[in-house]
């Protein structure tokens, strides 16, 4: 029986679960929302809490134990001068935990963890997709469609030299100057 053993096992053993939930907390981080599955979301909640703390700290110690934990220096950077000093008045509860929907595969719980005053910046990236969305031609917004192989020879027998013959486009001739092996093509 696991009485008193707090924690999630979360399915790995303890390397791999240590380096997940770091490069969990660094994304969380960087990026102030990640989409997770709601265990992965639960357990990296009181990791992100101390690096917030430590955050608030401020000292060369609580940095260095940060940068030890933390995957990038970007991350411990963006800790210290920006995410820390939001929450200095406040003891604990740094995130949010929202649930959305269930994951494909095998039907998990997924979850959007996020910075609590981080709603700004993701206003703001919201509306950066958006213009970048409005802003390109509408021709490179549809999924290019792949023709047929018949098409494709069809189409490469229009640029083959007239000695060349296609194997599988029925007699067709060509005007290109040499043999293409990967498209069934032989000299006549």
């Amino acid at each position: 029986m696991r009485h008193k053993k707090a924690g999630w096992k979360l399915g790995r053993n303890t390397a791999h679960r240590r380096a997940l939930l770091r490069n969990l907390v660094t994304s969380l981080i960087v990026e102030e929302r990640v989409e997770t599955t709601l265990p992965k979301a639960k357990a990296m909640r009181p990791q992100v809490e101390k690096m917030i703390t430590l955050g608030k700290r401020g000292d060369l110690s609580a940095r260095r134990q940060a940068a030890s934990y933390l995957m990038t220096s970007d991350a411990v950077t963006k800790l210290f001068d920006n995410v820390a000093p939001r929450f200095g008045d406040r003891n604990g509860g740094y995130l949010r935990i929202v649930r959305t929907a269930w994951q494909r595969g095998d039907g998990a719980d997924k979850a959007f963890i996020e910075l609590l005053g981080s709603e700004a910046l993701q206003e703001e990236k919201r509306q950066k997709r958006a213009e970048a969305r409005a802003s390109e031609p509408l021709k490179s917004r549809r999924p290019w469609k792949r023709p047929k192989p018949r098409a494709r020879l069809k189409a490469l027998a229009n640029r083959l030299p007239r000695e060349v013959k296609l194997k599988n486009s029925g007699g067709t001739r060509c005007s290109c100057a040499r043999p293409l092996p990967q498209f069934g093509v032989r000299l006549v």
